[in-house]
């Protein structure tokens, strides 16, 4: 039986159309769940939209619309772009359907029947823009006068009923799991933030509202609406059958990781782990959070008009190029900077000279030296065959570990450095020279970086899945064989070989 792996993104929020950096959210999670798959394990992968809160309703309203209809399109926009990326997603979620109001209501009532929640009323700074309550140690003051979040979103006194949920009676036990499972919250640098936040008394959270009505109704209180995060994080239960949990997909919890952005991991890394251990249920295993988006320097911003929709890069340099550039370009958990002219840097340099050309001359020298058929090996003999031997035997563990720890930049660069090693190892052996002089030895050096091409695109294939199934064509390998473990059976020699074609062509700026 296959070993479970259970991925999500945040779901994403309605308010607005999406943008370049919830597809960056989107493909990393791929490129996890396809690495995952291509390594044996069986995969779920969630990712959906978050459709409740005071922000869509207000959203809504300013569109001239009713909060359903209007979630209804901003949803499908998110679909779309997941489509358009090539995203493997196994499940999408929307917190406005039935089965997930359901899911919510379950919870809140578990919760309650546990002690956890209670009737009180709430005092304090609400940003709408975060969907967030604040204590007023948190605040700043702009020049006008106005006081703002520690995300710079405006906050606004609020008092009304609510529900709270006892989140302060899980403060001491959430340090000790967190210091316990050194991994559960990455990078290093946000998990030392959040056990930074926790030296501060936890208080207890307002899960209710009553001031406006576009929410999951709380069980047996319809005046009030579940606070939106409470909601929004059930999603990771809905989605395999909860409340019911001898369904078929239950074996997928606890999660294994939850991809989000640094803003929302409060919610994730203190919230949600709270609300699981008040219901008695599995905290999921690691949570992971990324950094932001600027484009060419400054925030993105519609004021600014910077906003990039990522379907129009993807029109223009094609979707395997967008996605190699996302995680190969930023270090991944930091934040980093989108400009067109490092995406053509990238797709040019490393796409279509490094690994384009490496793949195009050995291919092409084969074709017409060597029959069109995988050429026959030899013996690891001189010291440069033993550095390529090492690149073959050693790449996929260390992609494994890198993908393990979502440093995704790092796991294209140990790649990088063998299709470098590939290309100063043809330079230097020379195959058109031996074609005169040893055949044999021209066959035994194309063997090797048929092989070396094999391993690098199986390795790349989550990264630029379209890409890299037309490189595997035409290196032999049939689609049934493409995973790691297939790597261990070499292809065989005498493997017809199709006519070579260049997998990256070189992106030309329109003259101005």
């Amino acid at each position: 039986m296959k070993p479970t792996y259970y991925v999500t993104t945040p779901i994403f929020y309605v308010n607005g159309a999406p943008h370049i950096g919830h597809a960056y959210t989107m493909i990393a999670a791929d490129v996890l769940a396809r690495f995952k798959r291509l390594d044996g394990f069986d995969v779920f992968f969630l990712t959906g939209t978050d459709e409740h809160g005071q922000k869509v309703e207000k959203a809504a309203s300013d569109a001239g619309m009713q909060p359903q209809a209007f979630t209804d399109q901003i949803s499908a926009s998110f679909a779309d772009i997941a489509r358009r990326m090539n995203v493997s997603n196994d499940a999408f979620i929307r917190t406005t359907e039935a089965r997930h109001k359901a899911a919510s209501s379950a919870l809140w009532e578990r919760l309650k029947a546990a002690g956890h929640i209670y009737l009180g009323g709430y005092e304090g700074w609400y940003a709408v823009r975060d969907e967030a309550f604040y204590d007023e140690s948190e605040l700043s003051t702009n020049a006008a006068g106005q006081k703002l979040a520690p995300t710079g979103a405006p906050v606004e006194f609020v008092t009304e009923p609510s529900y709270f949920f006892r989140m302060s009676a899980f403060q001491e036990q959430l340090v000790a799991h967190i210091e316990a499972h050194p991994a559960f919250i990455g990078p290093q640098a946000r998990r030392n933030e959040v056990l930074g936040f926790l030296k501060q008394p936890l208080r207890d959270l307002s899960i209710s509202r009553t001031s406006f009505s576009w929410g999951i109704k709380v069980p047996g209180d319809e005046a009030h609406v579940m606070y939106v995060w409470l909601d929004a994080l059930t999603n990771y239960l809905t989605a395999i059958g909860y409340p019911d949990e001898t369904a078929a997909l239950w074996k997928y919890w606890p999660a294994d990781l939850h991809l989000v952005g640094k803003d929302i991991l409060r919610f994730h890394a203190v919230i949600w782990p709270a609300m699981l251990m008040a219901a008695g249920l599995a905290l999921p295993k690691r949570v992971f959070a990324h950094g932001w988006f600027t484009v060419e320097g400054e925030k993105m911003s519609k004021s600014i008009g910077n906003v990039i929709d990522p379907r129009d890069l993807a029109d223009t340099f094609g979707v395997d190029a967008l996605r190699f550039f996302l995680m190969r370009e930023i270090t991944f958990g930091s934040d980093g900077d989108y400009s067109r002219a490092s995406l053509v840097r990238r797709l040019n340099v490393e796409l279509a000279n490094d690994l384009g050309n490496l793949a195009q001359r050995t291919l092409s020298f084969i074709g017409k030296n060597a029959g069109a058929a995988m050429p026959s090996r030899g013996p690891i003999g001189a010291p440069e065959d033993a550095v390529l031997a090492g690149f073959i035997a050693d790449l996929p563990g260390l992609v494994r570990d890198a993908i393990d720890r979502q440093a995704f930049h790092e796991a294209l660069e140990v790649i990088w450095v063998a299709i470098r090693g590939g290309n100063a190892y043809i330079d230097q052996q020379a195959p058109w020279a031996l074609r005169k002089t040893d055949s044999v030895r021209m066959e035994a050096v194309l063997a090797l970086l048929v092989d070396l091409l094999r391993v690098v695109a199986t390795l790349l294939q989550p990264f630029m899945p379209e890409s890299m199934a037309k490189m595997l064509d035409q290196l032999g390998v049939p689609e049934a064989v493409r995973s790691i473990a297939d790597l261990a059976t070499p292809v065989a020699v005498g493997t017809a070989f199709p006519p070579p074609a260049g997998v990256f062509p070189r992106f030309v700026e329109d003259a101005a």
